[in-house]
C-alpha cells in the first residue's frame, strides 16, 4: 500500500498494496509533441471512446486483476508452504523492489530512446515467463525460498521498464487535457481489479494450490501484451544524434526534478511515506495469517473490501480537487494515510478476531481512498508539466527515489521484527509515515486551488 505511483506492482510487494479525469481539439503544446501524439489525439470525443486508449485500459485491467491473484499466492507460498521467517519475508519484498534502485536511472534514459508501446509488450512477456517458473518449480518438487527471490527480482526489473514507459505512455497516447482523465479511469478499474482480485484469490484458494494461482497471474500478463499489440499510435524513436552520454541524459532528467519545487517535495513525501509503509506492509502477510491466526481467503476479503475505497477515491479525486483545492488535496491525502496506516497494528489490539477484521477493513478502505487521491493528482500534474522528450527520464529519476528505498524498508522491516516482533515494527512505519507529509503539508502546495498544467515555456 505504498504512496509510490505504480500502475503496476511487483510480485514481491504484499497484497493489497496500492503503490500509484476529452474535448475538442487543440493544437499541440509544443513540437515535440507532435511528433509523439498517437492519432486519436488529433481527434474529438471524450478518452473512453478513443480506440487505442480502449485496448491500453482493457489490457491494464486484466493484468492488474491477474497481479492481485498473484499476491494473494506469493506470500501464502512463502510463508505457508515454505515456511519463510520475518527476514526471508523481508528480502523477498526487498527482491521485489530492488530493480528500482539498481537499474531505475538508466531505464528512464533508456525508455526515452527506445519506443514505449515495444518496451512495454517484452516487459510483460519476461514477467509472465517468470511467474510460470513458480508452479513449474513446484510441481517438480524443486521450489525453494531462493527461487521466489530470483522470480521476485526479474519481475522487479521487468516492472521498472513498463512502469516508466507506460507512465510516460498516457500523454503521449492522449491529449493533454484527457491527461487526467485517462489516470482517473485507468485507476479505477485497477482498483476494480483489486477489490475483486484478491477476495477471488482467497476463494480459489480453497480449491487450488497458491502455485497454481500464480498462473493466473502469467495470463494476466499476456493478456496486457496482446492488448498493447492491438494499440496503434505515431510514437517515434528519438533520433540518435540527439541521444547525449547516458550519465548526462540522467543527469538531465535528476535536474528537471530537482529544480521543480513541487515536484521535488512530492518526491521527497512520498519517498518518506515509502519507508515507512514499507516497513509496515511487508509485514502485513505475516501479522494476518500468523499474529491474528486468519486463514488465506480472510486475508484476501480484507484486501477487497478495503480496496473498495480505491474506486471510491479514483471517482472522488476529481471532485476533491475542485472543492478543496488541487495543490491541497496532496498533503491532506499525504497525512490522512499515515494515519490511517495505523490500522495495521491496532488489529493486534482488538478484543476478537471480528474486532481485528472490521480494524483492517476500515484502515484498507482509507489508505486505499488516500493514496488514489494523492497518486491521480500528483502523476497528473507530473505528466503535464514535464517536456514531452523527459518524460521517461522524469518518471524514472522519481522512480529511483521514491522507490529506491523500498528494499531497504523492506529488508530493515524484516531485520527489526526478528528483534522486536511484528507489531512494534509497524508503529514504526506509522511515525515515520506520518512524517513523511510535512515536505508537501509545509509547501505552496497547501491552498493552491490549481495546479501547474503547462511545461515550463510552454
Amino acid at each position: 500500500m505504498t504512496t509510490s505511483d505504480t500502475p503496476s506492482d511487483p510480485t514481491g510487494l504484499p497484497p493489497g498494496a496500492p503503490a500509484a479525469p476529452g474535448t475538442a481539439q487543440e493544437p499541440p503544446v509544443e513540437s515535440p509533441t507532435s511528433d509523439l501524439r498517437s492519432e486519436p489525439a488529433t481527434g474529438e470525443g471524450p478518452v473512453w471512446r478513443d480506440r487505442n486508449f480502449g485496448f491500453l485500459w482493457a489490457g491494464e485491467t486484466v493484468a492488474q486483476f491477474g497481479v492481485q491473484l498473484g499476491h494473494i499466492a506469493m506470500p501464502v507460498i512463502a510463508i505457508e508452504l515454505l515456511r519463510a521467517t520475518e527476514l526471508q519475508v523481508g528480502i523477498l519484498n526487498a527482491a521485489g523492489v530492488a530493480a528500482f534502485l539498481l537499474v531505475g536511472l538508466p531505464a528512464g534514459a533508456w525508455v526515452d530512446r527506445w519506443l514505449k508501446r515495444a518496451t512495454m509488450i517484452r516487459a510483460d512477456l519476461v514477467r509472465a515467463a517468470a511467474v510460470l517458473a513458480v508452479p513449474a518449480l513446484w510441481f517438480g518438487d524443486l521450489l525453494a525460498m531462493w527461487h521466489l527471490y530470483v522470480v521476485a527480482a526479474v519481475i522487479g526489473v521487468a516492472t521498472v521498464f513498463f512502469d516508466v514507459s507506460y507512465q510516460s505512455y498516457v500523454p503521449i497516447l492522449v491529449r493533454p487535457e484527457q491527461v487526467t482523465d485517462a489516470n482517473s479511469k485507468l485507476e479505477t478499474t485497477a482498483q476494480i481489479a483489486r477489490v475483486a482480485g484478491p477476495g477471488v484469490g482467497g476463494l480459489l484458494l480453497k480449491v487450488i494450490s497458491a502455485p497454481m494461482l500464480m498462473v493466473s497471474d502469467a495470463i494476466g500478463y499476456l493478456v496486457s501484451a496482446a492488448c498493447l499489440s492491438r494499440v496503434r499510435d505515431h510514437e517515434r524513436p528519438s533520433r540518435r544524434e540527439d541521444h547525449g552520454r547516458l550519465r548526462e541524459d540522467i543527469a538531465e532528467g535528476l535536474g528537471f526534478v530537482w529544480r521543480h519545487d513541487l515536484i521535488r517535495r512530492i518526491m521527497f513525501c512520498t519517498s518518506i511515506g515509502n519507508l515507512g509503509f514499507v516497513l509496515a506492509f511487508t509485514l502485513a502477510p505475516l501479522l494476518i495469517l500468523r499474529e491474528l491466526d486468519f486463514d488465506p481467503w480472510v486475508m484476501g476479503a480484507v484486501f477487497s473490501v478495503g480496496a473498495v475505497g480505491g474506486i471510491v477515491g479514483a471517482l472522488a479525486t476529481p471532485w476533491l480537487g475542485r472543492w478543496m483545492g488541487e495543490g491541497t488535496l496532496i498533503p491532506v491525502s499525504s497525512l490522512a494515510m499515515g494515519a490511517a496506516l495505523a490500522a495495521l497494528p491496532l488489529a493486534a489490539l482488538a478484543p476478537s478476531k471480528t474486532v481485528a477484521f472490521v480494524v483492517l477493513v476500515i484502515g484498507e478502505f482509507t489508505i486505499s481512498f488516500t493514496v488514489l487521491a494523492y497518486n491521480i493528482m500528483q502523476v497528473s500534474m507530473r505528466q503535464r508539466v514535464c517536456p514531452p522528450r523527459l518524460l521517461g527520464r522524469m518518471n524514472a529519476s522519481i522512480r529511483f527515489v521514491v522507490w529506491g528505498v523500498m528494499p531497504i524498508g523492506a529488508l530493515l522491516s524484516g531485520v527489526i521484527a526478528t528483534r522486536v516482533g511484528v507489531v512494534p515494527t509497524m508503529w514504526v512505519g506509522v511515525g515515520i509515515t506520518l512524517l513523511a507529509s510535512a515536505p508537501v503539508l509545509f509547501s505552496p502546495l497547501l491552498g493552491m486551488r490549481r495546479l501547474p498544467d503547462r511545461p515550463a515555456g510552454a
